[in-house]
């Protein structure tokens, strides 16, 4: 077997088409993922009566059980559920309607808000409650103590860790292929099926998550570095 170099060209640029949608696909779920996980973490780190035990099953089934799952559960059961309520309620409105994509970045977010939360709650208990004391006793509130004293520093210390997931989540979109989404794996498939060179279509696909996991990680690279130099400025 003699691997075809003209074509892994011909295939990277045909698949780097699919960069933006990929992108998406990895960007969405983790900043809203990133919502759901702050909230979370503060309900489980507080212990919120009422919502404690909901987070807390929240986060072990998302994280107790495959990202692939809850993209079909989503893309299966939601219009099941949405149809009922529709029907119920006598609307015109057509569950079919409703782009593919949709569903693959609801479950994503959900996942992605299960991981973060933990990051999150690591973050926050790894600064000192002292400090929150010593914010109180100069006349800050919750609120003001929490954005000014406990999320920066806690945030700082968990950037290596949304730098690892986000570039999880870069690689978890090759999944959504399976719901005929035309991300980076699933153009790779294409592309290759159409000249039966498998090999040389997935070097490219595999040259392109290379360069953007990289990317990723510069990015990530240059935030950790100001958010340290702008924590040793003192309170904001």
């Amino acid at each position: 077997m003699v691997i075809d170099f003209p074509f892994i060209w011909v295939a990277f640029k045909e698949i780097a088409k699919a960069i933006p949608l990929t992108l998406m696909l990895a960007i969405v779920p983790i900043v809203f993922g990133f919502f759901i996980g702050l909230a979370v973490a503060l309900i489980r780190e507080y212990k919120v009566k009422g919502l404690y035990s909901v987070a807390n099953g929240y986060v072990s089934f998302f994280r107790g059980t495959p990202a692939i799952m809850h993209i079909m559960l989503i893309y299966y059961g939601v219009p099941l559920v949405l149809d009922g309520i529709v029907n119920s309620l006598n609307l015109s409105f057509q569950t079919n309607s409703i782009p593919i994509v949709l569903y693959v970045l609801l479950a994503l977010s959900l996942t992605a808000g299960a991981y973060l939360s933990e990051i999150i709650r690591s973050g926050i208990s790894s600064v000192a409650k002292g400090q929150m004391e010593a914010a109180y006793s100069i006349g800050m509130n919750t609120f003001q103590a929490m954005g000014r004293i406990l999320f920066p520093q806690a945030l700082v210390k968990s950037i290596p860790n949304f730098t690892n997931i986000s570039i999880g989540f870069l690689h978890l979109t090759s999944i959504a292929f399976l719901v005929s989404q035309k991300e980076l794996t699933g153009t790779a498939n294409i592309v290759a099926s159409s000249k039966l060179k498998f090999l040389e279509a997935f070097i490219a696909a595999g040259l392109i998550y290379w360069g953007l996991s990289i990317i990723f990680e510069g990015i990530s690279y240059v935030i950790e570095r100001k958010a340290k130099q702008y924590s040793k400025g003192g309170v904001a």
